[in-house]
């Protein structure tokens, strides 16, 4: 028998490697020990929390689901608006067709719901330009009634994006959705750990704080389902959308191509025009040519590559083609992608050193200055994340090693009794009991 309540509950940065960790708390070892688990869970490429979430929506690689990375491609904007909006996703989503279904959706702070047809959406967005404001962007992308009884409520627990603020005000607010609307399908998104891996370190005692919190958190969750009468109908499902590795370099692409003559920038550092850019995905970067039959520019990137890749001790892993890149599930329009090594990650700015070390007074105050990211290929060593599922339509005790990402999609919309339709998954049967 399909879910009635199907919670999917997305803890950003969580990984397989915590898996050890999570036996020891509580409220995790429960769902261990009473459902499924699937460790060492590939994730895509590359692996963003926008990409990554999509995928859990749909099944789909990001070539194929749209959404190829964090941030949009506006290379003359310092600091781009991301991919908020439902508008980008190419493909079917599970909420779409709960929503067809007849079924009621909720969503708090999951990504690329912008301007759904989810019945109660806290949309994660945020304000990048100082002219932007962060109510007003919230209210005109998700259900405006609802984010404002959240904010009434629940408000002065934030401060801003800070955490555990912002993640205990979600947690409220969820605590709160499931008791009055009880919505059949409900999507959490979690980033206490992630920001914590950002500004302090994969292993920090800030990030290890906050897996304790989510397994606080967890607990809550279950207790209110019992509070609400519906856990016994209800299917929980945690999951994390990509891994961290810990960086003290940052390379600068665009500073080497504007260098070669391949682009310009005003004082300011903004790019007015190029023949070839740089596009960060954090551990990797996409380079996009202006016009992507230019041989000339083509052959000039991929020399400087070349001899970023054979120099002693390279901050790249390795170079793919663009087709190569579409292979591994990204976007087909680049004209290459580049891999940083083992604690090297990419900012796009074009004014500065090609290689530097990433100042301690400066983590957490500028979003690309961090002690650990992610971005990564996602078949890097120790880099998997996990899928663990407990509950109506889930068997006990099923513990499996090695899985993938794009096939969350169509497990879930299996659970909840709708179609993905061809997606590039399949669902994990193995852990179904429907």
């Amino acid at each position: 028998m399909n879910s009635k309540y199907l919670i999917v509950i997305s803890f950003d940065a969580v990984s397989s490697e915590d898996i050890d960790k999570l036996k020891e708390l509580n409220n995790f070892k429960y769902l261990i020990d009473n459902g499924s688990l699937i460790t060492n869970v590939e994730s895509i490429y590359p692996t963003l929390t926008y990409p990554a979430h999509t995928t859990i929506m749909t099944g789909m690689y990001p070539k194929n689901h749209g959404v190829i990375n964090n941030t949009l491609n506006k290379f003359s904007d310092i600091n781009p608006n991301w991919y908020w909006y439902r508008k980008y996703i190419k493909t079917k989503t599970l909420y779409d067709l709960a929503s067809e279904k007849g079924l009621t959706t909720a969503a708090l702070l999951w990504p690329v719901t912008g301007r759904s047809k989810i019945n109660y959406n806290l949309t994660e967005i945020f304000a990048p330009k100082p002219w932007q404001n962060q109510i007003v962007m919230s209210a005109l992308s998700g259900s405006l009634k609802f984010q404002l009884d959240l904010n009434k409520k629940f408000g002065h627990l934030r401060n801003g994006l800070s955490q555990p603020e912002l993640d205990d005000f979600v947690h409220e607010s969820v605590k709160y959705t499931i008791n009055k609307y009880k919505p059949n399908l409900l999507l959490i998104h979690y980033t206490d750990v992630d920001s914590n891996r950002h500004y302090h370190g994969y292993d920090s005692k800030e990030a290890n704080d906050a897996l304790l919190r989510h397994d606080k958190r967890l607990g809550d969750i279950i207790n209110t389902l019992k509070e609400a009468n519906i856990f016994e109908e209800s299917t929980i499902v945690t999951l994390g959308d990509h891994s961290a590795l810990d960086g003290d370099f940052m390379i600068r692409l665009n500073s080497l191509f504007r260098e070669n003559g391949l682009l310009k920038v005003n004082e300011a550092g903004k790019i007015t025009s190029y023949k070839a850019v740089a596009k960060t995905c954090d551990g990797s970067s996409y380079v996009y040519l202006k016009d992507k039959n230019d041989t000339e520019t083509y052959t000039k990137v991929n020399k400087i590559l070349d001899n970023i890749i054979y120099s002693k001790d390279s901050p790249i892993e390795f170079i793919l083609t663009g087709n190569e890149a579409e292979k591994e599930g990204a976007d087909p329009n680049c004209s290459f992608m580049v891999e940083g090594s083992l604690g090297y990650y990419f900012i796009d700015e074009a004014l500065g050193d090609f290689i530097e070390k990433v100042p301690e007074n400066e983590v957490g105050k500028v979003s690309h200055r961090t002690k650990a990211t992610h971005g990564y290929h996602p078949r890097r060593p120790n880099y998997n994340t996990f899928f663990m599922a407990f509950g109506k339509g889930i068997k006990k005790g099923v513990k499996i090693d090695g899985g993938k990402l794009i096939n969350h999609g169509p497990t879930l919309a299996k659970l909840l009794g709708v179609d993905l339709g061809n997606t590039d998954g399949k669902a994990e049967d193995r852990i179904l009991d429907i």
